[in-house]
């Protein structure tokens, strides 16, 4: 008789990189995918993330509703154009919404202690991204040594970890590790400024390193684009 696997959670965006986590954290541990309606301009990411967490039969799947469109200040939750086409990397893009991830993590945590969960899976990834200073490793390593210090559950052995199997991937490579995981990259959505029937614009930072990875893998792009 096997042994029950433990339990990790997963932020699990819809997009790309996080469902290749899934699919990489699904191996060893039992899921629980946590999603976050954040005031973001168009909610397509949600309905690929809940579906892929119904497709991967997670053993719990949330999303989250915070309010960060009343901070504003980024192209993804307020009036401001979605850069098109741009050199990516030069310049920390609009599209940043500030604090995001630390948010979001810090929810995984709270749902962590709750449930006495030590491991949380994030898509973050520092090479082929669009310069966002919460992907980076030293920014992840500073989180979970804030998490080990700032909670009751990570007073005695058991410490949280913070795992980011993706930081140091390009996206090719990332694809083509999902791919040998199984992964239908058809379901998720990355378009930071989709039409209004969801089809990818092509030419926002995600779409062109979406595009991007596909074409160096040589693996056939699924997305459907304007």
């Amino acid at each position: 008789m096997s042994l029950s696997k433990s339990k990790c959670i997963v932020l699990l965006s819809g997009g790309l990189d996080s469902t290749t986590v899934l699919a990489i954290a699904k191996k060893e541990f039992e899921i629980c995918a946590l999603s976050f309606d954040y005031g973001q301009r168009h909610k397509f990411e949600l309905q690929s993330a809940e579906l892929i967490a119904k497709k991967n039969a997670v053993h719990t799947f949330k999303t989250i509703t915070i309010d960060l469109e009343q901070f504003g200040h980024s192209a993804l939750t307020s009036d401001i154009a979605v850069p098109k086409n741009q050199d990516i990397g030069n310049d920390i893009p609009v599209t940043y919404v500030p604090v995001r991830n630390t948010i979001f993590l810090s929810y995984a945590l709270a749902y962590a202690e709750v449930n006495d969960i030590y491991d949380i899976f994030i898509g973050v990834n520092a090479l082929d991204y669009s310069g966002y200073p919460d992907c980076r490793p030293e920014y992840i390593s500073a989180f979970q040594n804030m998490a080990n210090l700032a909670t009751k559950f990570t007073q005695g052995d058991q410490k949280i970890t913070i795992h980011t199997p993706l930081i140091d991937m390009t996206k090719s490579e990332i694809i083509l590790k999902g791919s040998q995981l199984g992964v239908s990259y058809k379901e998720t959505h990355s378009c930071y400024d989709p039409s209004s029937l969801g089809l990818a614009c092509g030419e926002c930072d995600a779409c062109i390193l979406r595009r991007k990875g596909f074409n160096m893998s040589n693996i056939p792009d699924p997305t459907l684009y304007q």
